[in-house]
């Protein structure tokens, strides 16, 4: 199979090129940088995927939809899916999204999930895909575009915005975190890990994250409500309330609760022995 990536200049593209290259593949990529256009690529290639910013995806899908045939297989490897696979489905290929849900410094697949959207395409098409992946060790997850994007507002949405709310709140107090390292729990000091991760990477990305998938709102608004609830309680010091609030989640999340506890005990142990 002769594969395409577009925006494979950069880190995530370099990624998956390398993995279709150590499944016998033949690969090319093009970017800003290289003298192989997207369109011409697009006429010669078996595969297409596009690997760029967010911002960007629908509109280079755009560009190179008109020329691919029904012979070729059309993907994607954006965090968000409802808006370019819509996109890609004006193309006469086969369509299948896809979210690998990791960053490019990964050492490999192994363990780590890919959320896979197949909006037309054979299931032998599909199966050939996905046996790249699978034979690496990459867990796929069948979803459809909309399934996604509602998920990932939980998933990256609510969670990328509550750890910059705590970086907020920080700021707002001018409490700077390396005044608070010598008061540190192993719960906080992976919070505050957390929330280091994020503001060293690219503020555009979470912008996109959080802007373009329209199930965020509603879900920032469920957190509006849920802090302004707890607050509320806090400042009356109504401990049965709060009892109520904290009983009330705890069986919602049942027996997750043990996991998580196995889960983060885990994490505690391997920073104590570092």
């Amino acid at each position: 199979m002769n594969v395409g990536i577009i925006g494979g200049t950069g880190k995530m593209g370099r990624l998956f090129a390398g993995v279709f290259e150590r499944a016998g593949h033949e690969v090319r990529v093009c970017g800003r940088t290289t003298p192989v256009t997207c369109r011409e690529m697009a006429g010669e290639c078996d595969l297409i995927m596009v690997s760029v910013p967010i911002r960007d995806t629908v509109e280079v899908i755009s560009h190179i939809a008109p020329h691919l045939s029904p012979d070729q297989v059309f993907c994607d490897l954006t965090s968000l899916k409802i808006e370019p696979v819509k996109a890609m489905m004006e193309s006469e290929a086969s369509v299948i999204g896809m979210h690998p849900m990791f960053g490019p410094g990964i050492p490999s697949l192994r363990g780590q999930t890919i959320i896979v959207t197949p909006a037309r395409c054979s299931r032998e098409t599909l199966d050939v895909l996905l046996s790249i992946f699978e034979r690496e060790g990459a867990a796929i997850t069948i979803s459809t575009p909309e399934e996604h994007d509602r998920v990932m507002a939980l998933v990256q949405g609510l969670t990328h915005s509550v750890t910059l709310i705590v970086a907020d709140t920080l700021r707002r107090l001018s409490m700077p975190p390396e005044e608070t390292a010598p008061f540190m729990s192993p719960v906080y000091q992976i919070e505050m890990g957390l929330v280091g991760r994020l503001l060293s990477q690219d503020p555009d990305l979470y912008s996109d994250i959080l802007r373009l998938n329209p199930y965020v709102p509603p879900v920032l608004a469920a957190c509006a409500e849920s802090l302004t609830e707890l607050r509320d309680i806090v400042s009356a010091g109504d401990a049965g309330a709060f009892r109520d609030l904290f009983g009330k989640n705890a069986r919602h999340f049942g027996s997750y609760c043990e996991k998580a506890v196995e889960e983060t005990d885990f994490l505690i142990r391997a920073m104590v022995n570092r």
